[in-house]
């Protein structure tokens, strides 16, 4: 007599099994989103189990050549890929709902299409129709490009199975995806993982390259089980603020290039367009001579970028705590800034709200914003604007010490190549000589040791925010 599969809850929102349902995900703290899902019986799953055989074991050494690449004719979207699409590869790109996930897809589909390459794209949510009228609106043309509308995974494994020449599959989106064989709806973690499961196995069979579009949670983390990321080669992010033409793509993992570049596009009314020079826009409505600005010289991967962070100050109004609202960069080390100014430097910050942004919407991460955020805040504090030709790049420590950071060449190169004429950096360090900055033609350095140095400089020396 055959043993009744034993249950099993799974939430839908991240994964997560227990053994009994309930409400509230411990895990992810979501509610009502764990479901009933009938488990394998282990005898079940020992039968299929294949006969054991041993593998081969190699050493360390040896030598492979670097993957094909396909280059996509989107050279932004090559360099977040490492150079474009490896034959065989499984790409994930996630991003929030109307982001322009589904037109950059399109697009990259219809460049291939007219090269020469053969390009599938299925569509889950949207009918032929509709993507051959976003394909007008975009004004695009590839008479090639062969789409399908369709949920069933079993129906395109088996369409696909019998394709040769097949270069790129795009899924969109790997959520609406639904195979016969498990009893969920579409969307459940289940049916992501087993869809993906076969389209991956397909993709590495076939050699064709496959992209897959992902939905993403309230917080911004793909949606589904996080073993899909495991599965995939690489993993991007279609970022960007709504209230910004600007769009990013960032790449969370990648098996065949670097992790750490960005692509930058801008949303027009003809579709998304690349911004080879994105310092050059993020800087385009900037006024010098304002009080609380400032320019960053930043480093996005290898590409080094521009931006300008903008800071105010007002007295706070009652006796509520100070406000500290920032928009593009991390509220924890804003804190830690503001208790250095008013610690080391002298400045008088605790009774002020505090606003930060770093227009362009692009968010910064790198502790190297700590100095450009410095000046803006200093500026903003004492009314005197900075230098409209300066640019400001440095990590401050807890003591007010302005450290150094990598790549110092590539930014600097950058603000020359802007027509800026002043770069403020930490001061070189004298045993560090192989390490040496050496300004660009036309660019002259102000290098600093101590936060002070700045606060002196810009006249606010023991100077209190009115």
């Amino acid at each position: 007599m055959s043993k009744r599969p034993t249950p099993r809850f799974v939430c839908q929102s991240c994964g997560a099994v227990t053994p009994k349902w309930s409400g509230k995900c411990d895990a992810c703290g979501e509610w009502n989103t764990i479901v009933e899902e009938a488990a394998e019986p282990t005898a079940a799953a020992s039968r299929r189990r294949a006969t054991k055989s041993g593998i081969s074991l190699e050493g360390l050494t040896g030598s492979a050549a670097p993957p094909p690449r396909r280059a996509t004719g989107i050279d932004e979207l090559d360099r977040v890929l490492g150079g474009g699409l490896v034959a065989a590869s499984v790409v994930l790109v996630g991003g929030d709902p109307g982001i322009g996930k589904s037109t950059l897809l399109l697009q990259t589909a219809c460049r291939l299409a007219l090269g020469g390459q053969r390009v599938v794209y299925i569509s889950g949510e949207e009918a032929i129709d509709q993507i051959r009228m976003r394909a007008q609106r975009l004004e695009l043309e590839a008479p090639a490009l062969q789409l399908a509308a369709s949920i069933n995974v079993s129906d395109i494994v088996s369409t696909l199975e019998n394709e040769t020449d097949v270069a790129l599959v795009v899924i969109d989106s790997i959520q609406t995806m639904w195979l016969d064989t498990v009893d969920s709806a579409p969307g459940s973690v289940a049916q992501v993982r087993a869809c993906s499961f076969e389209l991956i196995r397909l993709a590495k069979k076939r050699g064709f390259s496959l992209v897959l579009v992902g939905h993403v949670t309230k917080d911004g983390a793909l949606a589904g089980p996080r073993v899909m990321e495991h599965m995939v080669d690489a993993v991007m992010y279609f970022e960007g603020d709504r209230g910004h033409q600007f769009r990013i793509l960032r790449a969370a993992k990648n098996r065949f290039g670097a992790t750490d570049e960005i692509g930058v596009f801008a949303m027009t009314d003809r579709g998304l367009v690349e911004v080879p020079n994105p310092s050059a826009l993020f800087l385009a409505e900037r006024r010098g001579n304002i009080a609380g600005s400032a320019v960053f010289a930043g480093l996005e991967g290898t590409r080094p970028v521009l931006l300008e962070v903008q800071a105010l100050l007002s007295p706070k109004t009652g006796d509520n705590a100070p406000r500290r609202a920032v928009i593009g960069w991390d509220t924890g080390r804003l804190a830690m800034l503001l208790a250095v100014l008013e610690t080391r430097c002298g400045l008088k910050l605790s009774t002020m709200d505090v606003y930060l942004n770093f227009a362009g919407g692009l968010r910064v991460t790198e502790p190297a914003a700590d100095l450009a955020v410095a000046a803006a805040l200093i500026s903003a504090a004492t009314g005197q604007p900075t230098s409209a030709g300066s640019v400001y790049f440095g990590e401050v420590g807890l003591s007010g010490e302005i450290r150094q950071v990598p790549q110092a060449d590539a930014r600097l190169k950058e603000a020359q190549k802007l027509g800026f004429e002043l770069a403020v950096l930490p001061r070189r360090v004298a045993r560090a000589t192989s390490a040496r900055v050496r300004p660009p033609a036309g660019l002259t350095l102000n290098e600093l040791g101590h936060l002070s140095d700045l606060v002196a400089e810009m006249g606010a020396n023991g100077a209190e925010a009115e």
